[in-house]
């Protein structure tokens, strides 16, 4: 059996144009998604500002202090550590 006899060399080549077509597929999907990205960067970027906001519109009620964030719960806050056991 001869090292380079014609299936192996057509082995050999068919291999290597899969290779190259797999990496200029992947260089192609990679620059059209680049493209889209900056296409999408350009127009979120040139579109227009946002409303001012005013700082009575953020208004937001004081808690009770004597209430706990517990929703569930609604207990009053410990006055007092207990040690653990």
């Amino acid at each position: 059996m001869a090292i380079f006899d014609g299936k192996a060399i057509a082995t050999v080549v068919v291999g290597l144009l899969a290779i190259l077509a797999v990496a200029i597929g992947a260089e192609a999907y990679v620059q059209q998604s680049s493209d889209a990205a900056f296409a999408e960067f350009v127009t979120a970027n040139t579109s227009s500002a946002p409303e001012a906001v005013h700082p009575e519109d953020l208004a937001v009620a004081q808690p009770d202090k004597t209430q706990s964030g517990c929703p569930a719960g609604k207990r009053k806050l410990p006055t007092q550590l207990k040690p653990l056991p």
